[in-house]
């Protein structure tokens, strides 16, 4: 087998919403993997193990993101790589739509400005940049939320579906450019985003009894098709999406 097909060596690589849960865990295993990882998120600490570069700002503030990846262009001369991966989530555990907030249109915006708008945005000047070499690669990160209706979730969902929709329009755009931007699909990853659903016992038998693998996905689950994404393995993949669920969605009866 070639060696050259997953390295990721040097690969210039951005992921948002990098401090915590599946975010951390892909800067974590790109940097292992000899990448250059610049980790995005607002609440950042600083890991003495690992080298990242990282930048501690507000993803909806567009005067910081621009002068973040001024800073990032003018110390590596390039970006080879972007996971937007930032993501935040308001829901009722309980299913009960009436007299709840979840219909708010506050929700859906704060939801929107995180989980699409910022991933346009930073997608946008990222392309642009990545246009002038001629290569490049975005991963975003959507959700079952995408693919499945749900109850008491209506602006994540949204959210996450718009995002799936974002990464097909913007492979058509940026493809003659030698641009690939593809969706990687999580089922129910064990993080702190999901650690409700996990502690709640009705909600977790629910969510067990349509995996086939018959476990809750790590974090570290979603590093290797990042990484197979990234590389030049993924060369004539574009538009496309990757589900990493554990068979969730493709279970019957």
């Amino acid at each position: 087998m070639n060696k050259k097909l997953f390295n990721i060596k040097n690969f210039v690589t951005i992921v948002t919403g990098s401090g915590r849960g599946i975010g951390l865990e892909i800067a974590t295993g790109f940097y292992k993997y000899g990448a250059k990882v610049i980790r995005i998120d607002l609440n950042l600490k600083k890991n003495k193990l690992y080298k990242f570069d990282d930048y501690k700002i507000d993803l909806r503030k567009q005067k910081l993101v621009d002068q973040c990846l001024h800073a990032i262009k003018r110390r590596y001369g390039r970006i080879d790589v972007l996971i937007n991966n930032a993501g935040v989530t308001t829901y009722n555990l309980n299913n009960k739509v009436s007299n709840t907030i979840l219909y708010d249109e506050k929700i859906l915006k704060e939801t929107l400005a995180v989980n699409l708008i910022a991933a346009y945005n930073l997608s946008n000047k990222v392309c642009k940049t990545m246009s002038k070499r001629k290569k490049g690669s975005i991963i975003n990160i959507t959700s079952l939320a995408a693919e499945r209706g749900f109850m008491g979730n209506p602006s994540y969902q949204v959210s996450k579906a718009s995002l799936k929709q974002l990464t097909k329009a913007l492979a058509n755009d940026w493809g003659q450019k030698n641009i690939r931007i593809n969706n990687i699909c999580p089922g129910y990853i064990k993080t702190p985003m999901t650690m409700k659903s996990f502690k709640n016992p009705k909600l977790k038998k629910n969510r067990d009894e349509r995996m086939i693998l018959n476990r809750w996905g790590k974090p570290r689950d979603l590093v290797g098709p990042c990484i197979f994404l990234a590389s030049d393995s993924s060369s004539y993949i574009t538009g496309s999406d990757i589900i990493v669920d554990g068979g969730w969605l493709a279970k019957g009866m």
